[in-house]
């Protein structure tokens, strides 16, 4: 019998070769089996995942992680294409900020994306599993990290505190403030519907004005 799932690894993350002809449950099915016998292998680690050879749809994409999840200690951070180049410094910094995180600063995860006008706010940093559709807003205390493409609004560092920070995956917002600190967004964005090549980036107060950089495991571990 065909195997319908192959577990593949690359540097930082997972590779999932799914069969495109064996109906999704079964695929689900034979993801909690081998996850669950390969658990004291992967350990606790946080990886990135690629779905390959089958096309899913972001409803399947969660199924897969939660079932990932439930039949092991892994933390799937996020989802990535092949371009491992593009994709290689926003993990490893992902791979920081999760370590800082779980080290005792306040942090939470969101999983899903926001849209239809819809506000997430917390008093913690967070990472947003997804994206944040135009319209959308997503206001945090401390700091936000987005996996995914922020497309909406994003306010990081309440109280004025300037020393926090916002970074996505694909960095196009219709607003962005940190502590009292705005950016003068490009009026001459591209349709948010329109992928551009992944670049991740990062906000942050520099020479007392917000600031856009290419995203680096090591820019981030300044802050």
């Amino acid at each position: 019998m065909k195997d319908c799932v192959l577990i593949k690894s690359f540097p930082n993350g997972i590779a999932l070769h799914l069969d495109e002809e064996v109906p999704f449950e079964e695929i689900l099915q034979e993801i909690a089996y081998k996850f669950s016998e390969a658990r004291n292998f992967f350990g606790n680690a946080t990886m990135a995942l690629s779905i390959e050879d089958r096309r899913v749809s972001g409803a399947e994409e969660i199924r897969i992680i939660n079932t990932i999840k439930k039949n092991s200690n892994l933390n799937i951070a996020c989802i990535v294409g092949k371009d491992e180049v593009t994709n290689k410094s926003f993990i490893k910094a992902l791979a920081h900020m999760e370590k800082k995180l779980s080290g005792g600063e306040d942090g939470q995860f969101f999983k899903g994306s926001l849209k239809n006008k819809e506000v997430l706010e917390t008093d913690n940093s967070i990472i947003i599993l997804g994206d944040v559709y135009p319209g959308s807003a997503v206001i945090s205390a401390k700091n936000i990290i987005v996996l995914g493409g922020l497309y909406g609004e994003a306010y990081a560092g309440g109280n004025g505190r300037r020393d926090s920070f916002v970074a996505a995956l694909e960095m196009e917002p219709e607003r962005l403030k940190i502590g009292d600190f705005k950016y003068k967004t490009n009026t001459k964005q591209s349709k948010w519907g329109i992928r551009p090549k992944v670049q991740p980036k990062i906000a942050y107060v520099k020479n007392e004005k917000i600031v856009l950089e290419m995203l680096t495991k090591d820019l981030l571990s300044t802050f």
